[in-house]
């Protein structure tokens, strides 16, 4: 059922990412080949936000592009003064906005729109705000929630805390969900008097509580709302993307052969009763129908490979490659924007790139399509059922007719008919006992 409040979201990724060392805003880097902030948004798309407002530090023009064409807003922290400011940025870009609003951060891109709804369900007439709060395994330096059955008592900064308060396990991950109508009247009320010299986001709960409102607080899973201030941790949170996408791809039918190296884009979608060998390497844009096997240390990216195939080992399926039932892709072959018919083979050995392949042709190892002068591209059409010999060079625009034969070590500059023979190479000449007497003469020089 439709919530029937409207729901619009803040953002907040004004942090620095310093630790990120990189010109990169940090909201940015990936995760499966999307960057953070994208999961996230991607995440409330399925909640239908009328509103979206990302609040940057520097590095705006980075996001505004990343955003573009998504309906977000970005907004500006100039200077940067702790949460609760950043999160007042966005009252301009949410004027006139009635409903609720739920604040998160760009850097802890897993928060999934099931947990947003179930904030959303314990916002009622008696609720005035709900805070999503976790458990980790090191409580570290997290807020803490003080709470009982799910009402908040009190809510404070680590640094802040008394050892009481330190020794509770439920921390605060900063998510929170309120009405507009409260959020910006808590805000300008906000103090900044703490160790820190900042105005807190969770402070709006605490001016809550002491209005003698209600404020209830959910549980999740740490994992999903881990944040990344560092490589490091970028690479730990992918690696539990990896391992929970890998997970449910075998729940669904497809054989991982050795799981932990096998590596999924974001976007992979992977039929029942594939096989993927170890060490393959997914990019974006990737679809594989049932019964094909992708064979060990072979990357694919932008493909769309049909049923019952067989790919590599060691092949390089680059954007635009599409293969239809059957298709054959050997090692060490790379194809790009190529389209393979039925049951078309290239087995070993070579690059397709710019071509149509028809049904049931053979291309021999050592093959090319030379698709390109420097200037531009152009494309090789190759017939249903022709044979290109073992290392053949086809000099694009070329057409090979169905069912040609285009022999070994052809160089092809002009079209062949079907069923015809193409033989591009001078004629074998042999010079009788020549060799043998090279080899004397060079003996003879050495000896000397």
């Amino acid at each position: 059922m439709t919530d029937p409040r409207p729901l619009a979201a803040i953002i907040l990724a004004a942090g620095q990412g310093t630790r990120m060392k990189s010109s990169r805003h940090k909201v940015l880097h990936p995760i499966a080949h999307k960057p953070m902030l994208l999961h996230l948004l991607d995440s409330l798309a399925a909640l239908a936000p009328q509103r979206t407002v990302v609040v940057v530090g520097s590095l705006r023009e980075q996001v505004e592009a990343a955003v573009a064409g998504r309906g977000v807003t970005v907004a500006v922290q100039s200077p940067q003064l702790g949460t609760g400011h950043a999160a007042l940025q966005a009252k301009d870009a949410l004027a006139g906005f009635d409903g609720d609003i739920v604040v998160m951060f760009g850097d802890t891109p897993l928060v999934g729109s099931a947990t947003i709804a179930r904030l959303r369900a314990e916002l009622t007439d008696a609720v005035a705000a709900v805070v999503l709060a976790f458990r980790p395994d090191d409580p570290a330096a997290y807020g803490r929630v003080i709470a009982s059955d799910g009402v908040i008592r009190k809510m404070v900064e680590f640094k802040d805390a008394t050892p009481a308060e330190r020794a509770e396990t439920l921390c605060n991950s900063g998510l929170l969900l309120v009405r507009a109508a409260d959020l910006w009247p808590l805000l300008a009320r906000v103090s900044n008097d703490n160790a820190a010299g900042e105005y807190y986001l969770p402070d709006v709960i605490s001016l809550l509580i002491g209005d003698g409102r209600t404020a209830r607080v959910i549980e999740t899973d740490p994992h999903e709302v881990a944040g990344v201030n560092s490589r490091a941790e970028l690479a730990a949170m992918e690696a539990r993307w990896q391992d929970r996408r890998r997970a449910a791809a075998m729940a669904d039918g497809v054989t991982l052969i050795d799981p932990a190296s096998v590596f999924l884009a974001h976007d992979t979608v992977i039929d029942r009763d594939v096989t993927i060998e170890p060490f393959v390497v997914f990019g974006p844009g990737v679809r594989i129908a049932s019964g094909t096997t992708i064979r060990a240390n072979s990357h694919v990216e932008g493909a769309e490979i049909g049923p019952d195939c067989d790919i590599g080992p060691f092949a390089r399926l680059r954007p635009g490659t599409v293969l239809g039932a059957g298709a054959k892709i050997g090692n060490f072959v790379e194809t790009k924007k190529a389209v393979f018919g039925a049951g078309a083979k290239a087995n070993h050995l070579s690059y397709i790139g710019d071509a149509t392949v028809g049904a049931r042709a053979n291309i021999g190892a050592g093959t090319i399509t030379c698709n390109y002068d420097g200037f531009f591209k152009y494309r090789t059409v190759i017939g249903e059922a022709a044979f290109i010999g073992s290392n053949s060079a086809l000099v694009a625009p070329v057409s090979i007719g169905d069912g040609a034969i285009v022999a070994a070590g052809s160089t092809v500059t002009a079209d062949v008919s079907a069923d015809a023979l193409a033989l591009v190479r001078p004629a074998q000449t042999e010079k009788p006992g020549w060799a043998a007497h090279f080899r004397a003469r060079q003996a003879a020089k050495k000896g000397k």
